[in-house]
């Protein structure tokens, strides 16, 4: 009995040590949001500790995108225009290159309650819609174990939806190749059959367990971060913004990069108007992209988050150029907002853009610094209770 006494004992103080080590861990980052929301760097995509402080600041407004979030390196640029909180809010990006609805959803999926009534903006790539068959290197590059683990064992999302979602996951076999409890839990959940159901249930503990090693691990990966990389916050001043007269001189003036935005085509002439619309259309009709908005878009539902939708247009002279016609490239604009508003979430696609050449970098999906201040009317206005305006 003494000795039994004694480790009840021991395993009491550890688990009073631990459980203060985490909560110090918990203020540090949150702490410290004012200088880690403004940036985007590895650890913030990969993990879920930067992610999680920005879901419970008041004045951050996480956005996840792609490759849009990073350049150009410009003054308009979401996370640097709204550095200092010049309107009250600080933007936090979240998403590298390639990064998809999927992986976004996963990041939902896995944050849960902490999105609770909070709003984030997420910004779409067009090129996701537009194509049947998309490549799967964007999703393996960016896929998250951390992330997937904590949505198909987190209590944030039915097993209705989960099993939607593990039923495309599990179209990429090369992301669970390495993560047999991952990949055996995804297949109880798509079966949809009792027994797998029971199965998924009985490994739950295990998935449980991995969840907290996961965290663990990023907590201490925050700690060194914190310490070692982050930057000096900015400070923070509030200042009036006339967005009318901003987005006028964005109008006007010559971007810095223009010598970027020509429009660029494989082709050597343009090829007859309308003559590539069956092809477009039907990348468009078929594009997988599609189900994972859905799924996305029933997460941040469950989880009873406010999101935005943000879309950046087609790059209409390139298109125009191949021969895919304005008509057809509408039902692209038209087919995003009908889902999106099924969800009475509010979209904005700025389809008033489409053959804006100073609004894209060439024809990709990227922003000039005009593109970016036309999407910081959009989220201060978002942030700010107002109607985002066409």
């Amino acid at each position: 009995m003494p000795h039994l006494f004694a480790g009840l004992m021991a395993l009491g103080f550890a688990a009073i040590i631990l459980f203060a080590a985490h909560r110090v861990l918990i203020h540090l980052e949150h702490a410290t949001i004012i200088s880690t929301a403004p940036e985007n760097f590895p650890l913030k995509n990969q993990g879920l500790v930067f992610q999680r402080a920005a879901a419970h600041s008041p004045n951050v407004l996480p956005i996840y995108g792609s490759s849009e979030l990073l350049r150009p390196a410009a003054a308009d640029r979401g996370n640097i225009f709204f550095r200092t909180a010049p309107t009250g809010f600080q933007l936090s990006p979240v998403g590298v290159g390639g990064a998809n609805p999927l992986i976004m959803l996963q990041k939902v999926g896995a944050l849960g309650s902490a999105l609770r009534g909070k709003k984030l903006a997420f910004s779409l790539s067009p090129a996701w819609f537009c194509t049947a068959k998309p490549g799967s290197r964007g999703y393996t590059g960016n896929f998250s174990p951390m992330a997937a683990t904590e949505m198909v064992f987190g209590n944030g999302l039915d097993f209705g939806l989960k099993r939607d979602i593990a039923a495309r996951m599990l179209q990429f076999p090369e992301t669970l190749e390495q993560r047999p409890l991952l990949e055996f839990a995804l297949r109880r959940l798509a079966s949809g059959q009792l027994l797998d159901r029971v199965l998924f249930c009985a490994l739950w503990p295990a998935g449980k367990i991995q969840t907290a090693l996961f965290e663990l691990e990023d907590h201490w990966a925050a700690v060194h971060h914190i310490q070692r990389q982050t930057k000096p916050h900015p400070r923070l001043q509030e200042q009036p913004v006339d967005w009318p007269d901003f987005i006028a001189k964005a109008n006007k003036a010559r971007p810095a990069d223009a010598g970027d935005i020509q429009q660029s085509s494989p082709f050597d002439r343009k090829i007859t108007s309308g003559s590539r619309d069956v092809g477009f259309l039907s990348g468009v009709k078929e594009s997988p992209a599609w189900i994972d908005l859905d799924l996305l878009l029933r997460c941040l539902a469950t989880v009873h988050a406010r999101p935005l939708v943000l879309s950046m247009p087609l790059g209409g002279d390139f298109y125009d150029h191949a021969g895919i016609s304005r008509s057809a490239r509408d039902e692209f604009y038209t087919k995003l907002r009908a889902l999106v508003e099924q969800y009475h979430f509010p979209v904005l696609e700025f389809q008033e853009h489409d053959e804006d050449p100073a609004f894209l970098i060439k024809h990709q999906s990227h922003l000039t610094a005009k593109g970016w201040a036309y999407y910081d009317r959009a989220l201060d206005d978002f942030y700010h209770d107002r109607l985002p305006r066409r």
